[in-house]
């Protein structure tokens, strides 16, 4: 039997990156699986990889009341909200001085608010459930820097969401948990790079090879690394983590 057999889960941004690997990943474990994203065509590929056990659902999660909507449709699809991974939000980078209030408030609605509304919406049937709740955070949340100011601050406040979530988690047996990616090859971090190497007129490998070693990390990571540790996290052999931050990044973060 596989481990997640019999679960249904919810991956929100699950149509690319890190995302996308999740959901593929708990559905190899045996999951049925709900994700979603604005991007309709992404979703229907990523649905098309996965076959009959994945189901999509096009949407905008900054806006209210979407939360319902795709808590419904996976109840309306695979009767069950046994995990939820929190994936979704991408925040802009850049000089602080330029980022807007604009920026800002899209970074914690996406990322944070959308995620809350989400688990709450989501929090009856989990506890029914005896589920799980995995949160897609990022070593910002840690090791904050001048170009990543929105992103820190709001991977921070995941961080801490999760803390006072699995307290309550604690009451009604949902585990609750939350990942801090570092560098992963997705195709915002391929831009990032690419962005280097036209810079300094370097080839894509070169400037990969050059960012690991002033980051000081093994490699960059992996979209199917993450994936393999929410899988871990939301079956029967992670169940004992509960309340924890963990770092999947190569090194990179350097504070205890």
């Amino acid at each position: 039997m596989k481990p997640l057999e019999g679960k249904a889960a919810i991956v929100t941004g699950g149509n690319r990156g890190i995302g996308r690997a999740i959901a593929e990943r708990l559905a190899r474990d045996g999951a049925r699986v709900v994700i979603c994203a604005r991007d309709r065509a992404a979703l229907d590929d990523t649905v098309r990889a996965i076959g009959p056990s994945a189901a999509a659902l096009s949407l905008d999660l900054r806006e209210r009341g979407t939360e319902s909507a795709l808590a419904d449709f996976a109840l309306a699809s695979f009767g069950a909200i046994d995990i939820v991974v929190n994936n979704a939000g991408a925040t802009r980078r850049g000089d602080f001085l330029t980022l807007t209030d604009e920026d800002w408030a899209d970074g914690y609605a996406l990322k944070l608010f959308a995620a809350v509304r989400l688990t709450r919406t989501a929090w009856p049937e989990l506890k029914r459930r005896s589920g799980s709740v995995v949160n897609i955070a990022g070593v910002g949340g840690r090791t904050p820097g001048a170009q990543f100011a929105i992103g820190g601050s709001v991977n921070a406040a995941m961080l801490s969401f999760t803390k006072a979530l699995a307290e309550l988690g604690v009451e009604d047996g949902v585990q609750v948990n939350a990942v801090n990616p570092g560098p992963v090859r997705t195709d915002r971090f391929t831009r990032r790079i690419q962005a280097e190497a036209d810079q300094g007129g370097l080839d894509w490998e070169t400037a990969a090879r050059r960012f690991t070693e002033r980051e000081r990390i093994t490699r960059v990571g992996e979209p199917e690394d993450v994936a393999s540790l929410v899988a871990f996290l939301a079956g029967p052999e992670g169940r004992l983590l509960h309340g924890a931050l963990i770092d999947i990044d190569g090194g990179s973060t350097k504070t205890l």
